[in-house]
């Protein structure tokens, strides 16, 4: 990597000159040949542009978090979505690795168990957050991405462990089951300490689901995590994978906010500015025209396994350069109607915080563009009860929803605002299912009685 570090940066120096040559070209005089040529040349620079930014930023950092320069040690939490948090899960199981020189070394691990109940926050928490969030975001390891803003959560985790077991990280990593199971795809199947082998295929299921139904005490769990993890990273440090599935696999969870990253060092953390990787907000290139989707578990339970979450978005034009962007949300609980004896209490909550067995309760965070204003949120047609906030440059409205098994809603969100021209992105906690945003159409009307 430090060899090609050279030949990246003249590459991707000279493709975005290319594209910046191409963007400015003035189409108002060209013949059409000529000017389809230039929108067809215009798409392809910027992307393999884009592309190779991506590979520079990766190129200059790597190294020096391998131990380049000198030992490392990163704080890695593998997050939970079948009880999720607006950053992705409960981060319940943890390691600590080592890098020196670019070899990598498992040096501790650990579970939320082995946390105590901090009685005051780790770190200050800002107003928002502890507004919005509560204050034990900061005082409980599981609760730390409760927040979209993975800087937050990663500098509450890291100081938790270094007030547990005394070792300052320089960063922290975080991935998912499901982002493991991307892994898989290279590295090939794993067979674990306890008979199973773990696949592309099974990954999510036996680690979000299955663990929960065999083992019913919280310390067969963490056991069965821990070998599962060793088994994982023994298998990618000795280097036997495919790297350019493994490359693949890392893209696709980075895009879909499955992998996150936070360096201690400020200046090594500005290399991924203003990507996905570094926490769930929208990026600065996505702000003025996308929503964030952020959702809580507030039943105690793994039940977010079966949530499915299914997302539409338009725009409507309304008055002198204004505009309307709608939003519509689908939440279904797909648990089985028998959820309630079906599935083990772990997995339910058993009903410990007030929630029947089998329904799912929780949280939902709708970020908006900053500079927006809400106009209306309903749930089924009925003005919606919310708890509006801002978070930074960001307005949004919080409200809780219960559904039990086999239950769906709709939710309906439309805000003002000015200056957008295409269908709103959506940013949201990863789940298990991921489903492509579709275009809604609206009037002006969307979500206003």
């Amino acid at each position: 990597m430090i060899d090609a570090q050279q030949d990246v940066r003249s590459a991707d120096d000279a493709l975005e000159s290319a594209a910046q040559r191409v963007r400015g070209i003035d189409q108002s005089s060209l013949i059409s040949q000529v000017s389809a040529a230039v929108d067809q040349l215009g798409p392809v620079l910027t992307e393999t542009a884009d592309t190779v930014d991506a590979a520079r930023r990766a190129i200059d950092l790597l190294p020096a978090m391998l131990g380049a320069n000198g030992p490392r040690n990163y704080l890695i939490m593998f997050q939970n979505p079948a009880e999720p948090r607006a950053g992705g899960g409960n981060p319940g199981a943890l390691a600590l690795i080592g890098t020196d020189g670019g070899r990598i070394s498992l040096l501790q691990q650990a579970t939320s168990g082995d946390f105590p109940r901090f009685p005051e926050p780790v770190l200050p928490l800002t107003t928002e957050t502890a507004g919005i969030y509560g204050n034990i975001t900061g005082r409980f390891i599981q609760d730390v991405t409760l927040t979209p803003r993975f800087d937050v959560s990663a500098e509450l985790a890291s100081e938790m462990w270094f007030q547990r077991f005394g070792t300052r990280a320089d960063g922290v990593l975080s991935i998912d089951p499901v982002a493991l199971g991307y892994l898989l795809a290279a590295t090939g199947p794993i067979d674990l300490p306890s008979g199973d082998q773990l696949t592309a295929e099974n990954a999510a299921d036996l680690l979000l689901n299955q663990v929960y139904q065999r083992y019913p005490a919280g310390a067969e769990q963490d056991a069965f995590f821990a070998a599962a993890s060793a088994a994982v990273f023994t298998r990618i440090s000795t280097g036997n994978f495919d790297a350019t599935k493994l490359v693949e696999a890392l893209a696709k969870a980075g895009d879909e906010r499955r992998v996150l990253v936070w360096n201690a060092s400020e200046e090594e953390q500005l290399l991924l500015a203003d990507t996905s990787l570094t926490d769930m907000l929208p990026t600065k290139e996505q702000q003025a025209d996308a929503f964030g989707v952020y959702i809580n578990d507030a039943t105690g339970s793994k039940m977010g396994y079966y949530l499915d979450v299914q997302t539409e978005s338009g725009i409507a034009q309304c008055g002198s350069g204004g505009q309307v962007l709608g939003l519509r949300l689908k939440f279904t609980n797909t648990a089985p109607a028998d959820a309630a004896t079906s599935l083990s209490d772990y997995i339910t909550g058993a009903g410990i915080y007030g929630v029947t067995p089998g329904n799912f309760n929780f949280k939902v965070a709708v970020y908006s563009p900053p500079g927006s204003y809400t106009e209306g949120i309903q749930r089924d047609g009925a003005d919606l009860p919310v708890q509006p906030a801002l978070d930074g440059d960001f307005p949004l409205s919080q409200f809780r929803l219960e559904l039990a098994p086999g239950e769906s809603t709709t939710i309906d969100v439309a805000v003002s605002t000015s200056g957008v021209s295409k269908q709103p992105f959506v940013v949201s906690t990863p789940k298990l299912h991921l489903f492509e945003t579709q275009q809604l159409a609206l009037t002006c009307e969307f979500a206003v009685q």
